[in-house]
């Protein structure tokens, strides 16, 4: 989508990294729409990405009942759209994520409450 400026924009982005404590990623769980949004949290560049699932996703998405069926290495990635392979054993950083990166993720067999999608 273009945008037509009215005017020169003439002052510094307020979502550059520096002003995080951690570059921020956006992660969202597909047909899930209980969460309508990727969640947008701050996250350490060199957290092993094997450590998402409990350490950072069971805090987030864990009270929905879908959260403890996931198996976890059935679980499809997406990157900005894409799909995508990310290696458990190395860092966000080294799977290529930076700041405001958006990651989704698909759950086989697991389409919300009732398959509801919710």
């Amino acid at each position: 989508m273009s945008v037509v400026a009215l005017s020169t924009y003439d002052f510094p982005a307020k979502d550059v990294r520096e002003n995080f404590p951690a570059p921020l990623l956006y992660i969202g769980w597909e047909d899930h729409l209980m969460f309508c949004a990727p969640f947008c949290l701050p996250l350490p560049p060199d957290m092993p990405f094997g450590a998402l699932p409990t350490a950072v996703l069971a805090g987030v998405y864990g009270e929905h009942p879908d959260f403890a069926r996931i198996d976890w290495s059935t679980v499809e990635w997406f990157k900005s759209g894409q799909p995508w392979q990310p290696d458990p054993a190395k860092s966000l950083a080294d799977n290529g994520l930076t700041h405001k990166d958006a990651i989704r993720f698909r759950t086989p067999g697991l389409t919300g409450i009732g398959a509801s999608f919710n």
